[in-house]
């Protein structure tokens, strides 16, 4: 038996950076691992300077994704100004008002984003000295310390993450006893007649770590490159993620 820290992820509106090149910042169907653990910081009030906190959580915890649906593609055609750096360093800028009043330069970039998606998450210590334990961790993402987001600060999330530790053999045992209220469930106890489009009959993908117990055979195996190096370079190193098909509840 292994002990889970399970949560769900549902907003509007998600963004789960992948390897972003020139303007192009595009969108995962499901989390990064850097976004989860930016989560469980920002839930812990460990800020991002904090290279010893952020390294803790690195390496203390291993995460998997049930992706019950991944949400419609948006693309938003994105503009914004910056000074430039020789700008900045004639007259350097504290505020958004003193970057203004200097010469700047229009930056373009298309931005994706994930319209409506819903996922589980599961979270598994590792033997290399958790700085926290998934009881901890629970109690944190029900009171955080920071405001968390899916991604980017537009994207908030629009349920509550109803964290709970629970204890399976497998990561799709752990998921089955979950018992999560999700978004057709919050309908439903509003007394709403709006039904909430491809979230009627629970399945969908599992995505999970080396040294996890699905409980599930894997069909593939990714490369991805977000497990964080360094957040005070912002430099990442490549993971193996495993994935497979759950069951659908009728």
């Amino acid at each position: 038996m292994a002990r889970y820290l399970l949560f769900q992820l549902y907003a509007p509106l998600a963004a789960w950076g992948e390897v972003a090149v020139g303007e192009s910042r595009p969108s995962a169907t499901r989390p990064a691992r850097s976004a989860l653990i930016g989560l469980l910081g920002a839930a812990l009030g460990v800020r991002r300077d904090d290279e010893t906190g952020q390294d803790g959580l690195t390496k203390g915890y291993r995460f998997a994704v049930h992706e019950v649906a991944q949400g419609s593609l948006l693309r938003d055609y994105h503009t914004a100004q910056v000074p430039s750096r020789a700008a900045l360093k004639k007259a350097p800028a504290y505020t958004r008002r003193d970057e203004l009043a200097v010469e700047v330069n229009t930056i373009l970039s298309s931005r994706d984003y994930r319209c409506d998606g819903y996922w589980q998450v599961a979270v598994e210590t590792t033997s290399d000295s958790p700085p926290y334990g998934l009881d901890q961790l629970a109690e944190a993402l029900s009171q955080p310390r920071f405001n968390l987001y899916l991604g980017r600060k537009a994207c908030p999330p629009a349920l509550p993450l109803q964290p709970r530790v629970v204890e399976a053999e497998s990561l799709q045992t752990a998921f089955a006893q979950a018992g999560f209220t999700g978004p057709e469930g919050f309908v439903r106890e509003l007394g709403l007649t709006t039904r909430v489009r491809g979230l009627e009959r629970v399945g969908g993908s599992l995505y999970w770590e080396d040294d996890m117990e699905p409980g599930i055979s894997a069909r593939q195996t990714y490369t991805r490159r977000d497990h964080p190096r360094t957040r005070f370079r912002w430099q990442f190193d490549e993971r193996q993620e495993h994935h497979g098909t759950l069951p659908t509840e009728e």
